[in-house]
């Protein structure tokens, strides 16, 4: 076990966290293999009076999707247990931009998503659309990308629509160590061929987690994120003023941890750790 760079081996703060927000890739499983102890974990968390959700920055997914997969993967999931970058941008939508045109450059589940919030899309499931201008463009990680979204997105970002970036992940972690481009990746390419700089949505903005407190009512202090990622899991926890634990089995090495500006509260190489932690062990 690897000790937490601010709290040593004092894990009361730990302890004392009711809601635990788990990030996937990376941390819960690569691509179709569980990682050690997940499954074990989430099990028992309920037997440990904790509460949990699936907070993912995947934004290629819909929320229903994700129950289907962790409950295909032999995780316990429910409709309450899931949280995506793709539901969080369609609150954000409706909350900041009310009856916009939109343009979604996204999977077909991430329209569906948009959908069933009510957001008023210009363009179809794949992209197509006749519209010339549009209010907002949403970029999220698309592995359904074609060359006409990035010229349609490219077309409204110059023409003055907001650039929304549902998540900014670089990269998303696969098994053996492959990688996939992300919806970061994606936005820089828009970026260097616009000029405009995107709203970022999910993961490291505190957003998420007080979008989270609001709905459950537990406040921020009380909530633990879980992540492999200094940059988005670790982060939106220090934004949100809550507790963070990085998990070494997914983008991080123990190097990057330590020459981290901003060090997390924990430090454990995976999820089993954690699940002995929290079970006295």
């Amino acid at each position: 076990m690897l000790k937490g760079l601010t709290e040593m081996n004092e894990f009361d703060k730990l302890k004392s966290c009711e809601l635990f927000l788990f990030d996937l890739d990376g941390t819960l499983y690569l691509g179709d293999e569980i990682l050690p102890g997940a499954i074990e974990l989430m099990e028992d968390l309920p037997r440990l009076g904790k509460k949990y959700i699936y907070l993912t920055n995947n934004s290629s997914r819909a929320g229903s999707d994700y129950i289907t997969r962790l409950n295909r993967l032999g995780f316990p999931c429910e409709k309450e247990n899931v949280f995506t970058s793709s539901m969080a941008t369609a609150i954000y939508l409706n909350q900041n931009h009310p009856g916009a045109s939109v343009y979604l450059a996204g999977t077909k589940a991430f329209y569906n998503e948009l959908v069933s919030y009510g957001i008023n899309l210009v363009n179809d499931e794949y992209g197509h659309t006749e519209a010339d201008t549009v209010d907002v463009v949403v970029q999220g990680f698309d592995i359904e990308l074609t060359y006409e979204k990035l010229e349609r997105a490219c077309h409204f970002l110059r023409r003055g629509a907001v650039f929304i970036e549902a998540n900014p992940d670089w990269v998303c972690p696969m098994p053996n160590d492959e990688v996939l481009p992300d919806c970061g990746s994606i936005c820089a390419l828009l970026t260097a061929s616009t000029g405009v700089e995107p709203i970022t949505i999910g993961k490291p903005n505190r957003n998420m987690i007080d979008v989270i407190s609001k709905m459950t009512g537990i406040p921020n202090s009380r909530i633990c994120a879980v992540g492999d990622r200094l940059y988005t899991d670790i982060a939106v926890a220090q934004n949100a003023e809550a507790v963070s634990v990085l998990v070494l089995s997914g983008e991080t090495s123990k190097q990057m941890a330590d020459e981290a500006e901003r060090q997390p509260d924990y430090i454990l190489e995976n999820v089993a750790e954690l699940h002995k932690i929290l079970s006295n062990v």
